[in-house]
């Protein structure tokens, strides 16, 4: 299972269950529909922001987006959004899915988050991780050891 589904599924699987879970079990949060779009709605474009810089500082160094093939990465990129997070394309995510959360106004739905970051640091992050070590070696060392996984 390393490494071998689409973060963005990954997170879309993640928010559907919280979807499902809010839907079908009881509870939720009261915040009227206009607090909770608006409040779902900065964090979202947080998310996406954070997400697209990533995205943005791997087109600028010239390496690959692409998640699932790690070994061909070109560059060890660590300028930018990378200098306060080893991952802003999952940090994205994750915060997406935070405002996801909100717009529900179902608290439990925030366990979806929780599963997100699980299962990327479990199969997603780690099989990144020793593939760039393996490209990169002592730099990616030193910059695991200077910048966060998350925040």
């Amino acid at each position: 299972m390393d490494n071998r589904i689409p973060p963005p599924l990954v997170a879309t699987l993640f928010g559907l269950l919280a979807w499902l879970a809010a839907r079908y079990l009881p509870g939720s949060l009261v915040l009227t529909m206009e607090w909770r779009v608006g409040l779902a709605l900065i964090v979202m474009l947080a998310g996406v922001a954070i997400c697209l810089a990533g995205v943005f500082s791997f087109r600028r160094a010239r390496t690959t987006v692409n998640p699932l093939k790690p070994e061909t990465a070109s560059a060890l990129v660590s300028s930018g959004v990378y200098r306060y997070t080893r991952n802003p394309m999952y940090l994205g995510f994750a915060t997406v899915l935070v405002a996801w959360s909100i717009f529900l106004a179902w608290p439990p739905a925030l366990l979806g988050v929780l599963g997100f970051v699980v299962y990327m640091n479990r199969f997603q992050i780690g099989p990144e991780e020793r593939a760039l070590a393996s490209l990169f070696g002592s730099d990616f060392s030193q910059y695991c050891r200077q910048v966060r996984r998350w925040l």
